[in-house]
């Protein structure tokens, strides 16, 4: 075998990666003076004083959130405007100056206060760019400004699990381009908040490589290690002090871990993929906007692709002046959540047994049932083509498999997925890659025997579920 790629399956993700991607499906908040003015983006010379959501509930946001079936919620705390939507003591461009509880309110705490109530986790969007700090493109001290917010937010609002960063770079007041110290920014979360992912412009989590909900057939989260789109070297590698990585990979390509890719790479790491788009056509709210929620059916298909193709799905939902999620947004979140408990409530797979075409000591085909994701079946190493088969006791109707591979490895390029009937066995669905979820549907079928056939793998296939529904 290729020793790349022998290499490639033995790549891992860190704790806080897997504690991101476990998570599936989490929310973003924007949320700032453009909401008044009805950007998208705004001048930095906005007056505080528009600032003033009268009905601001972070409760009512965090029952949304989890009416959907959603992990965690991710807040704008500034946005490139510069205005803050906590007190910061650097700046007075903020809720302080604003008549919002007569300036005595912390959107940030509400929102990070909330989330803990409601038991999901609370994460930070503090843009780079800003339009607003006079000191922006006078690279040191605007650095330093930026850590004092950073810091803030990081010491003063609990246990933070995603600190989001863009690569949104202009001009500064003084007609200088800011050279932001990402190095510095990762240390100082490292520091604060060791188990918070870094994502997109982070080493962590990377982006899909656009904002329309779209997904790659094949998504890799080893890959090679590239340069951020803000050419900033991307630093989560097995090989943390060789950092001289050629860019030859940008996250917009489509393919990003082929066999192809793999063995042309100077270094691998694992960097899997975030989808991230907005429930209506802007990030922030527009009222023009209230009947262009985005309908259900599209909302599922990215729900397929992104959780269901090895990649998270971060959904945004701008609140309106009054500061609530709006009806519309609402509803269209409830019917999300509930097609989710309709479709994958029961997993018709319990009681069934599982038989693999061979298995290696300890990591018997049973596994692949037991709801474990530290337990996985795998054939003799080096074995790239296996299989696996269930016996469900007795014959059912269904319409999605559900696949996993172990947590801490992405080997799997290719499968099939095959139902016997009259002691034949007919194949009803293909696919590329598993890693830590494949979500399968088609047209519903009937039979007692599910076939999982790995046709392509590198080094030795490791499958942790095999789930089986019926949707309806």
């Amino acid at each position: 075998m290729n020793e790349k790629i022998q290499y490639a399956a033995q790549v891992k993700p860190t704790e806080r990666q897997l504690s991101v991607q476990e998570m599936e499906f989490y929310s973003f908040i924007h949320f700032t003076v453009n909401t008044y003015t009805d950007a998208e983006w705004g001048t930095g010379e906005e007056d505080a004083s528009i600032f003033n959501p009268t009905e601001l509930d972070a409760d009512q946001w965090v029952a949304a959130v989890k009416s959907a079936g959603m992990k965690g919620l991710i807040l704008t705390c500034k946005h490139h405007d510069g205005f803050c939507l906590w007190p910061s003591r650097y700046t007075e461009h903020s809720v302080k100056n604003s008549p919002w509880k007569g300036g005595q309110g912390d959107v940030v705490r509400e929102v990070s206060e909330a989330c803990r109530r409601g038991g999901i986790k609370f994460g930070i969007y503090l843009s780079p760019w800003d339009r607003h700090e006079p000191s922006y493109g006078d690279s040191e001290v605007y650095n330093e400004y930026f850590k004092n917010q950073l810091r803030e937010l990081l010491t003063g609002y609990g246990d933070i699990f995603c600190v989001w960063f863009d690569g949104a770079c202009g001009e500064g007041p003084n007609g200088k381009r800011q050279v932001y110290d990402w190095d510095a920014y990762y240390s100082l979360i490292r520091e604060l908040q060791p188990g918070a992912a870094i994502s997109v412009c982070g080493p962590d989590i990377r982006w899909c490589g656009n904002e329309a909900g779209h997904c790659r057939e094949s998504e890799w989260s080893v890959v090679p290690a590239f340069l951020r789109d803000n050419e900033k070297i991307q630093e989560n590698s097995q090989q943390e002090d060789d950092r001289e990585f050629a860019r030859k990979y940008s996250s917009e390509d489509e393919d990003l871990g082929s066999r192809q890719v793999i063995e042309q790479a100077d270094e691998l790491i694992w960097y899997p993929a975030e989808v991230n788009t907005s429930i209506r056509p802007g990030w922030f709210y527009h009222a023009a906007e209230d009947e262009q929620v985005k309908p259900l059916e599209e909302l599922i298909d990215v729900y397929y692709g992104a959780v269901g193709g090895n990649a998270t799905f971060l959904l945004n939902l701008p609140p309106d002046r009054r500061g609530l999620i709006h009806e519309n947004d609402v509803q269209r979140l409830k019917e999300l959540g509930e097609w989710m408990k309709k479709t994958f409530h029961a997993n018709l797979a319990s009681g069934a047994s599982a038989l693999g075409s061979e298995t290696s000591d300890g990591h018997d085909a049973a596994s692949v049932l037991d709801g474990s994701r530290d337990t996985f079946w795998a054939p003799h190493e080096g074995t790239e083509q296996a299989s696996v088969t269930l016996d469900l006791q007795k014959t059912v109707k269904f319409d999605h498999v559900v696949l996993q591979e172990y947590r801490y490895t992405q080997r799997i390029e290719r499968f099939q997925l095959e139902y016997m009937e009259e002691g034949e066995w007919h194949t009803f669905f293909k696919g590329t890659v598993i890693g830590y979820k494949r979500i399968c549907r088609f047209p519903a079928v009937t039979s007692r025997y599910i076939r999982l056939t790995i046709t392509e793998s590198r080094w030795c296939p490791n499958v942790s579920a095999f789930e089986v529904y019926y949707g309806g």
